[in-house]
């Protein structure tokens, strides 16, 4: 395939203006709109089949959130495309200035493969919704996710508009040795430094979505059952493998045996299981030997179970965890989950400040000094108080990452104002020009300057 002329086909179509009028943009979603569900069904079976993903949960968490920024953008893309007046300053004036957003360009988006269709299509709906082509290459790993999204919009949409591009390494690096206007990325924090080094060639500006140790903080003043069942959901959704999961535990010794019961009651009651449609598989053999490897007999609280023929883990709590464990070394992204305990605050507020800032955490308590302390403090790319990942189900909250969780965000307006260009312009009239910027230079046209910008 030649990638060198497809970038120029979208670069040439892009030239022509034509995805730019705000009517254009919105007819465009609605197509992908339409055709997503004429073609609920093919989505639903390519998913089952690549990880065992029921239509309950694909649809919950995957397209009810690709539908939402669908019609979030065809309802406010006329507003977030508006021209900005914006004050101008004593020196300008008589004159205006104002603020237009224009697409990009030419734009690349690389999927990743545990929410295949959320994760590659999220961010094509901003690139739309911005006025901007699109090359989508989705993550080859769940292969039959990937063949339909090329379905989906290879057979709806001209390929000088939008294009999906099928494969694994040797077409991404193709694509991005090509030169884009903008390339959007999620994935892990080692292949997000590959795209950002590649970009870094033609200075093009990159969004990297990445993940990181999310830690879920359990304060003293907690909830315990609530904030079990939630965290429960949250961790072992996917079979763990989400990018905001809570990633460990710490929880504070005086709850921390009635927390960790909790836990496995609620394991227990939301019955993880293939056959009820409650789980998924872990996505490959690589990944099933990876976190086998993880599980630590040791420190076995409840779980452990597994069957490497169906990729079938149980969801797994570990306790008298610490710092210095294999598990605490890297990102898990798996259903497994580390519990540490902890006596005094500062000393977690200590350790996370120790690690890579983490895409997401999630505070459990009712004492409100508490939160904001560790809201105050922490740095992390946006979490809950008393819930976890539900933050990524408001499009009104930006979602990125911060240092090595993630550079930029999106969702909504956000996602809009990812893929735009932000063009700020001076206009003034004519018929009036002071001189005090012209020579001859002296000390009464310095003295005047000095009053204006003071």
């Amino acid at each position: 395939m030649n990638y060198t002329e497809i970038v120029s086909r979208q670069k040439k179509y892009f030239n022509s203006d034509s995805t730019k009028p705000i009517t254009f943009r919105i007819k465009q979603l609605k197509v992908l709109k339409n055709a997503l569900m004429s073609m609920e069904t093919q989505l639903f079976k390519a998913i089952q089949q690549d990880f065992m993903k029921s239509e309950f949960e694909t649809f919950v968490t995957e397209l009810s959130i690709v539908y939402s920024e669908i019609n979030e953008n065809i309802k406010k893309l006329s507003r977030w495309s508006r021209q900005k007046r914006v004050k101008t300053n004593l020196i300008n004036l008589p004159g205006k200035s104002y603020i237009i957003p224009e697409p990009l360009g030419a734009t690349l988006i690389i999927g990743a493969w545990n929410y295949p269709y959320n994760l590659s299509l999220a961010p094509l709906i901003a690139a739309m919704g911005a006025g901007n082509t699109v090359i989508l290459k989705p993550s080859e790993i769940p292969s039959r996710t990937s063949a339909v999204m090329a379905k989906l919009i290879n057979e709806h949409f001209p390929s000088e508009y939008l294009f999906v591009v099928e494969g694994g390494v040797p077409e991404t690096t193709a694509l991005l040795a090509q030169q884009f206007d903008k390339i959007f990325f999620t994935g892990s924090t080692s292949v997000g430094k590959i795209v950002y080094e590649a970009a870094a060639k033609h200075l093009t500006p990159v969004t990297l979505e990445l993940g990181g140790k999310s830690p879920a903080i359990i304060t003293e003043k907690s909830a315990i059952d609530r904030s079990a069942q939630r965290l429960v959901w949250a961790k072992f959704l996917n079979a763990g493998q989400t990018c905001i999961a809570p990633d460990y535990i710490l929880a504070h010794e005086t709850i921390v045996e009635p927390f960790l019961e909790s836990l496995k009651k609620h394991i227990v009651k939301n019955d993880y299981s293939f056959e009820q449609g409650n789980y998924v598989q872990i996505i490959n053999e690589k990944n099933y030997e990876r976190l086998e490897d993880l599980i630590d007999e040791k420190k076995l609280y409840y779980g452990g179970q597994k069957d490497k023929t169906s990729r079938y883990i149980a969801p797994t709590l570990l306790h008298d965890v610490d710092f210095n464990d294999e598990i605490m070394q890297e990102e898990i992204f798996g259903p497994l989950l580390p519990v540490i305990t902890y006596s005094d605050i500062n000393e977690v507020i200590s350790e996370i400040k120790k690690r890579p800032k983490p895409l997401s955490c999630y505070i459990f308590g009712t004492d409100t000094r508490v939160k904001k302390e560790l809201l105050h403090k922490l740095s992390f790319g946006g979490g809950a108080i008393n819930d976890a990942i539900m933050h990524i189900a408001n499009q009104h909250l930006p979602f990125g990452g911060v240092g090595s969780s993630g550079i930029g965000s999106y969702h909504g307006e956000a996602g809009f104002r990812t893929f735009s260009h932000y063009k700020s312009v001076l206009e003034k009239p004519l018929w009036f020009e002071p001189n005090l910027k012209y020579p001859p230079y002296n000390n009464s046209k310095l003295a005047w300057i000095k009053r204006m910008i003071s």
